[in-house]
C-alpha cells in the first residue's frame, strides 16, 4: 500500500487482515507486513500486504520495496486533495523506476464523505 501520510492505509489493512477498526492514528515507521489467506475461485491465495510508510515532501517512498511487487493499491484520502496528487506522482515514480505494475486507487475515509475534495469519477476506471 502506497500513498501520503495520514492516509489510512494501517486502517484499511487492519480491517482487512483482522477485521479490526481503531481511529486512533499509528504512524508507520518504514515498512510493516501482514498476511492474509484468501479463497479466489476455490484456490487458496496467500496476500503479502506492505503498509509502508506514508509518503511526505522531504521524505519519499523507498521504490526498492515496491520491484518485486505483484502490484499494489495507492491509497487517497478523498478529504485531502494533495493525497490525490500524490498518489499520482508515486505511481509516475514507480512506473519510470520500476515499470508498470497493476495498481488501484482507492479513495478512502468514506465516513467523511461531507468533506471529500475527491470524487470518485475523477480516478478514472
Amino acid at each position: 500500500m502506497l500513498g501520503s501520510f495520514g492516509v489510512g492505509k494501517t486502517s484499511l489493512t487492519a480491517r482487512f487482515v483482522r477485521s479490526q477498526y481503531e481511529d486512533k492514528y499509528h504512524t508507520t515507521v518504514g515498512v510493516k507486513v501482514d498476511k492474509k489467506v484468501v479463497n479466489i475461485d476455490g484456490q487458496e491465495v496467500t496476500l503479502m500486504l506492505w503498509d509502508m510508510a506514508g509518503e511526505e515532501e522531504n521524505l519519499p517512498i523507498k521504490l526498492n520495496y515496491v520491484k518485486d511487487a505483484a502490484g499494489y493499491l495507492l491509497v487517497v484520502d478523498g478529504s485531502r486533495r494533495k493525497t490525490f496528487e500524490v498518489a499520482l506522482s508515486i505511481q509516475e515514480r514507480v512506473a519510470t523506476n520500476v515499470g508498470e505494475l497493476p495498481f488501484v486507487v482507492a479513495l478512502n475515509k468514506a465516513d467523511q464523505k461531507e468533506t471529500w475534495e475527491v470524487e470518485a469519477s475523477e480516478l478514472g476506471n
